[in-house]
């Protein structure tokens, strides 16, 4: 009550009137009245006295301009404050990515950030978990998918591509026998059902497989455990991957920079975002590989 109260008593007490109060703070006479008679019963004394020469201040009143002048003074100190962080290139920003773009795409993009805004530092957190923004869980999230539902802006950067992958070793033990929709040949997969095993080239190859990540199933794949799609990025920095004779590339999911619309105009955000933007697009020929 005294915080939303003291506006009002100090305009009226600057202004002598309920009006001239109102016009200052862009209010009504009777929103003016409203707070200032909230603001007596609050206190249970009168604040001022009410004169055909307009409102006049009381003892009490004289007595709380000081410390009405006060809190005005630390509020308005603490929003030049707030404003100025966000128009500062300083401070945390929250940030969240997914594994299989952190380490070998986004941690070179985020060296060169922090190299040129030394005063900004990053919280970040790699997990395929979507945090929420809307609840302020985290201030920037990167995330690769079809769409974005979320009540937030949303800037899609770059589409990736996927491929059919497996190693040298799995293909030479195992290509020549495979039957004629993939038997003999087994899947690294995502641990779902695998109805997505019939819509590929190798139907009646066996879901063997269930790893919720791709740099585990990179190294499987490695290791020759079988086949498993994957982004075509991966091909640059793992350079044993081969793909799967006779799969072509299709196009996939997108990489989308999100934030809340309250962090659009905060300056270490925004420096943050257009950064990674730039970057991200820049790297076109990488998430596209052969579709390039």
């Amino acid at each position: 009550m005294d915080w939303s109260g003291l506006p009002y008593f100090l305009a009226v007490a600057r202004n002598g009137s309920l009006r001239g109060a109102a016009d200052a703070l862009d209010a009504t006479h009777a929103t003016v009245d409203r707070h200032l008679r909230a603001l007596e019963t609050a206190y249970g004394v009168r604040l001022f006295d009410r004169t055909p020469r307009g409102l006049i201040l009381t003892q009490a009143g004289e007595t709380l301009i000081p410390q009405a002048e006060e809190a005005e003074a630390a509020v308005i100190a603490a929003r030049r404050q707030l404003t100025g962080l966000d128009r500062e290139p300083a401070g945390l920003i929250r940030l969240t990515m997914p594994p299989g773009l952190a380490f070998d795409v986004m941690a070179p993009i985020l060296g060169t950030f922090t190299a040129k805004h030394p005063q900004i530092e990053l919280d970040i957190d790699i997990s395929n978990r979507i945090q929420s923004l809307e609840r302020a869980e985290v201030d920037v999230s990167v995330r690769v998918g079809f769409s974005v539902d979320d009540d937030v802006v949303g800037r899609k950067v770059a589409q990736t591509a996927a491929r059919v992958y497996a190693s040298q070793s799995y293909l030479d033990r195992n290509w020549s026998d495979r039957g004629p929709q993939g038997q003999g040949l087994s899947w690294i997969g995502w641990g779902d059902e695998g109805a997505w095993v019939k819509e590929t080239a190798f139907p009646r190859a066996r879901l063997r497989h269930a790893v919720r990540g791709f740099y585990m199933q990179v190294n499987l794949v490695r290791a020759g455990l079988g086949m498993a799609r994957l982004p075509v990025y991966f091909e640059t920095v793992f350079p044993d991957l081969v793909p799967v004779p006779g799969v072509a590339p299709w196009l996939d999911r997108s990489v989308w920079i999100l934030l809340h619309s309250d962090l659009r105009r905060t300056k270490r955000v925004r420096l943050l975002v257009d950064h990674m933007a730039k970057e991200l697009k820049e790297r076109r020929s990488l998430f596209l590989g052969p579709l390039a």
